[in-house]
This record gives structure tokens, C-alpha cells and sequence, in this order.
């Protein structure tokens, strides 16, 4: 597989690192000239000189045969620029790293799904190990073909949880609306905006995937009681 990073920091070099020793393709599209004859020699992988929010620079990065675009740069809002020219572009998959929560929702709105926050989900995966909690636990319980599905309702989803048609061996495990923890049953409402959590077998993601877009990763917690 192919991947494109857009700015050269700690986090796309330890993410290009892991990519080059599983033998992934990688091109790291970066502004300071110094910085790129720095890493090209400890890391085997392509360089781009160049602004990644430029479509220029990043239809050199050639869309078409590439399957994630990654916009890691220490700006936000330069992030979001490339992010959204990226997809312009027909990049396969586009990732766009943000540091201030209040602009997820923005770039849901942009059509930008695939956002990270990386200091809040740091911070509660050290909140849950200091209260003796195994952030990993979840993924240890998945066995077989069982899957998690997420995605951000839209105005169509809006309506009871029991009414959203999901594929069989598929069903609703939890929702979070405004950092709220909320255990639907088959009549709660769906509101848009909220991340609906689906546990299904990996028979339907391709169903799943078709009617939502690609999931987003399940990342929230909440403290606060949930609430039906």
C-alpha cells in the first residue's frame, strides 16, 4: 500500500517508520528543504519539496495510486486546507490531524470524517492507565468476524435507532452526542451529529461502508452516567 504525509514531524516520521518496515510505499511532502536531507537519511522512503496544501504540489503525489493522505503539519487550519484538496483530488482515504476539539465538527460539516485529535486520545488513554484500566481491552474482546462501525449521523439518520435498517448480524452497541455517553434501545432517537457506535460481522462492512463512508475510529469515552 501507499501512503503520503503532509509535514515532516515526530508524528509522520515514527508513523512512516512502522509503514517502511511492513514494506508500505511512503512520500513525505514537506516545506524546509533542511529537514528533508535530514530524514532522507535515516528513512527509506520518497520526499516531496513543496507546500502539501498546494494541489500542484500534491497532484505530484499522484492521487490515483495512493491510498491514504495523512495532514500532519502543526497547523490545524493548514491541515484541513490539504486535507480538502486532497479529496478534490481523489485521494483513496484522507486524514486530517487537529489539535483544537471545537473544529471536529467543522470538518465533519467539510466532509472531512477521518480526523485525529492525538493529545485527547493520549491523555485518556493515560487517564484510564492511571485508574488501573486496560485502554486495549476492547479490541481483545473482538473475536472471529466481529467488527466495530462507526459514523456521524446525518440529517437523513435522524429517527428511532430501530429504524435505521442496518444489515442483519448488525446492531447499534452505543452513541455519543456531545461527549455523552447514550445506550440506545430500538426507540431512542438519532440525532445528527451524534457518532453511532455498530458492532456487525465483517460480512456487512462493505454494506456498511457503502451507505455511511468509511468508518470512523471509536474514540471517545465519557465519564458522565449514560442515558437512554
Amino acid at each position: 500500500m501507499r501512503a503520503v504525509f503532509v509535514g515532516a514531524g515526530a508524528l509522520t516520521v515514527m508513523t512512516a517508520r512502522h509503514l517502511v518496515r511492513r514494506r508500505h510505499e511512503v512520500v513525505i511532502i514537506e516545506r524546509d528543504r533542511e529537514r528533508i536531507e535530514s530524514l532522507a537519511e535515516e528513512l527509506d522512503c520518497g520526499f516531496l519539496h513543496g507546500d502539501g496544501a498546494k494541489p500542484a504540489v500534491l497532484r505530484e503525489a499522484d492521487p490515483e495510486h495512493t491510498d491514504v493522505l495523512f495532514c500532519l503539519t502543526g497547523s490545524d487550519e493548514a491541515n484541513i486546507i490539504a486535507a480538502l484538496v486532497g479529496d478534490s483530488l481523489g485521494f483513496g482515504r484522507v486524514v486530517a490531524r487537529i489539535e483544537d476539539p471545537e473544529l471536529e465538527h467543522i470538518c465533519i460539516e467539510l466532509g472531512l470524517e477521518d480526523t485525529i485529535i492525538p493529545t485527547r486520545t493520549i491523555s485518556r488513554f493515560l487517564a484510564d492507565m492511571f485508574e488501573g484500566r486496560d485502554p486495549l481491552e476492547l479490541s481483545a474482546m473482538m473475536r472471529g468476524d466481529a467488527r466495530v462501525f462507526s459514523f456521524v449521523a446525518r440529517e437523513e439518520d435522524a429517527r428511532p435507532a430501530g429504524e435505521l435498517g442496518l444489515p442483519e448480524r448488525s446492531r447499534i452497541i452505543c452513541v455519543y452526542r456531545d461527549e455523552e455517553l447514550v445506550l440506545p434501545d430500538g426507540d431512542t432517537p438519532i440525532k445528527k451529529g451524534d457518532e453511532v457506535i455498530v458492532m456487525a460481522a465483517a460480512e456487512n462492512l462493505a454494506e456498511l461502508e457503502a451507505r455511511w463512508g468509511k468508518p470512523r475510529p471509536a474514540r471517545r469515552t465519557s465519564r458522565a452516567k449514560p442515558r437512554r
